[in-house]
């Protein structure tokens, strides 16, 4: 994960149009287009299972809550757990929902040495990539993690053109709603380095429909709790299940010594006491509600463990704000 997020909201200038995209068949997972209708979904992300010591209540509570609640679907927006067999239980919970589920990659998901091949294979996903259409909309699932490590990025950060030209392909199949889930935020390139190629196919997408199809770009990576607009599309950042990652620089003790010594890394990171995750309701006229969790931090927070309030742009904060605006569904 790249730490200092720094976003740059800039126009897209006409030379990105200039892509060298090879042709490609798409790698999606369709099912009927239905009629656009009201529907509901769960999001998390981050969960970071294998340096947390209550992941696996954290998934059972978001589980229990989306069944409770009838979801339609629920997603994982990446860094969920790695590809060992003592991590099966924590599958074994996703899988107790009683609906369809996704995931998506992120960049710790292949930690251990894992090939992403293996990831998806061991989480039973649709893919590294793909498409699903439900209830009327059409639902992307991307996968930034492509590329090759560098001095500057500690894992891959890229898309590739074989992945941008399947994007393209697969919005100009559909004429439904458009929603996106990425692990890096796509609205700037700090979190993948090709991020405004993204953008560039979404507002062309828009453009040759002759009105909004893209809607809104979920993601998670950052630990932050965030929502921006660029070009008329949504761009909304997840915040962790679990943490904010502060780094060796702000070390405290959140839990008990024992728990430090079996999870060392909660000492850089700021846990929150419950998990977060957000419900995602949208109405047949549009209306868009993001129903978000709120906790508190266990142990120091980060401006008392000494962070400055101007570390990022956006501060660490305990919680995923709840959101409202309306969709253009119509002609």
């Amino acid at each position: 994960m790249n730490r200092r997020f720094f976003i740059r909201n800039t126009s897209l200038i006409a030379a990105t149009a200039a892509l060298d995209i090879p042709s490609v068949a798409a790698e999606r997972t369709t099912r009927p287009q239905g009629t656009l209708s009201s529907i509901r979904f769960g999001i998390c992300t981050d969960l970071h299972y294998d340096i947390m010591p209550d992941g696996l209540d954290r998934i059972k509570a978001f589980i229990n809550t989306m069944n409770a609640e009838k979801a339609d679907f629920i997603i994982q927006l990446g860094d969920f757990c790695k590809c060992y067999d003592y991590n099966r239980p924590l599958l074994d919970e996703w899988g107790k929902f009683d609906g369809p589920s996704y995931h998506v990659l992120g960049n710790h998901d292949m930690d251990g040495g894992f090939t992403k091949d293996q990831v998806v294979q061991f989480w039973k996903s649709d893919g590294k990539y793909f498409s699903f259409d439900i209830k009327g909309y059409h639902f992307v699932v991307l996968d930034g993690n492509e590329g090759k490590r560098t001095d500057c990025r500690r894992y891959p950060s890229t898309f590739s053109n074989t992945q941008l030209a399947w994007l393209e392909d697969d919005l100009d199949q559909t004429s439904l709603p458009v929603l996106v889930f990425v692990h890096q935020g796509l609205d700037s390139d700090s979190g993948v380095e090709n991020a405004s190629k993204v953008r560039y196919i979404l507002q062309e997408a828009n453009r040759k429909f002759g009105k909004p199809k893209v809607h809104v770009v979920f993601s998670g990576h950052h630990h932050k709790d965030y929502h921006n607009v660029i070009n008329g599309i949504h761009y909304i950042q997840i915040n962790s299940m679990s943490n904010h990652f502060l780094g060796k620089n702000y070390k405290a003790a959140s839990y008990p010594l024992d728990v430090l010594a079996k999870y060392p890394k909660l000492w850089e990171v700021t846990p929150y006491r419950d998990a977060l995750w957000a419900r995602i309701d949208i109405a047949p006229d549009g209306t868009f509600t993001l129903s978000g969790q709120k906790s508190t931090f266990i142990g120091p927070s980060p401006k008392e463990r000494g962070v400055s309030r101007f570390k990022d742009i956006y501060p660490a904060v305990p919680y995923i704000s709840d959101r409202k605006f309306s969709l253009s569904l119509t002609s």
